[in-house]
């Protein structure tokens, strides 16, 4: 999950060239939330998927959240994982396996390579605010989406942590341009003018960080926040560390799911 300030082509894929920066965030998420059932799991709790189902996920990244979910997968006559990223591609390959009833493909959302009325089932997740033009994305979803399918796309919200820090290290203008493209706030919206029912669930957590290197860590693996990154790490820590208690930072979190028909 990532939350940046930038949609442009370049900028997605150089952060998701590979899997590392991506593998960084999920693994300080999964360390730090204060929900411990897991976004992950939340997010697929939602599916409905039935017996034979054909469903495609674009913008599958490393596809970890499937992992351990061998049962669902097992539901799908087809499982279609997709992504504009070969690096981002072969990890899922690594991590899902070669299965019959599972294929790997590159797409781009903007210009799905499938035929129309396809799929039972699409998902999106944490990527539709990365698509430069989102409204050409969501209704190439409606095309290969069956009359009574379902599209599933998780997001952020406006009020998140990248906000708070970017309060604490006086980011602003240039140094600090938050991706509101697509969120809890403004997605229901962009999914009307193309879907009929959209409903928006939200998932409550934050973070509670025990460790303030990780944290450091974590905002290096961010491209968004590049005024962070560019500063000496003794003076990140100075920063993190006063806002600290006891050795501890608290941070808000807000994610969610649309689920349209």
């Amino acid at each position: 999950m990532m939350i940046g300030s930038s949609n442009d082509a370049e900028s997605v894929r150089t952060q998701y060239s590979t899997s590392n920066g991506l593998n960084t965030r999920i693994a300080f998420h999964d360390m730090y939330s204060t929900n411990k059932y897991g976004y992950g799991n939340w997010i697929l709790s939602n599916y409905e998927i039935s017996e034979g189902a054909k469903v495609l996920e674009v913008g599958c990244g490393t596809a970890k959240m499937w992992v351990g979910h061998d049962d669902l997968i097992a539901k799908c006559e087809l499982l279609t994982l997709t992504d504009m990223s070969e690096g981002m591609l072969s990890t899922a390959r690594e991590n899902i396996g070669e299965r019959k009833n599972v294929a790997y493909a590159l797409a781009d959302i903007q210009d799905i390579p499938f035929e129309d009325d396809s799929f039972d089932a699409v998902i999106a997740n944490s990527m539709l605010y990365h698509v430069p033009n989102i409204e050409c994305g969501i209704r190439e979803v409606r095309r290969v989406l069956r009359n009574k399918g379902v599209f599933y796309c998780a997001t952020y919200g406006e009020n998140n942590f990248t906000d708070v820090l970017a309060d604490w290290f006086e980011l602003d203008g240039e140094s600090f341009r938050p991706n509101h493209n697509f969120t809890m706030q403004n997605g229901e919206q962009k999914l009307k003018e193309v879907f009929t029912n959209v409903e928006a669930n939200f998932y409550e957590d934050s973070l509670h960080i025990t460790n303030i290197e990780d944290l450091t860590d974590y905002l290096r693996s961010l491209v968004s926040l590049k005024a962070i990154i560019d500063l000496p790490s003794d003076r990140i820590h100075e920063i993190l560390m006063r806002h600290s208690c006891n050795g501890t930072i608290e941070l808000p979190k807000e994610y969610g799911m649309f689920v349209c028909r």
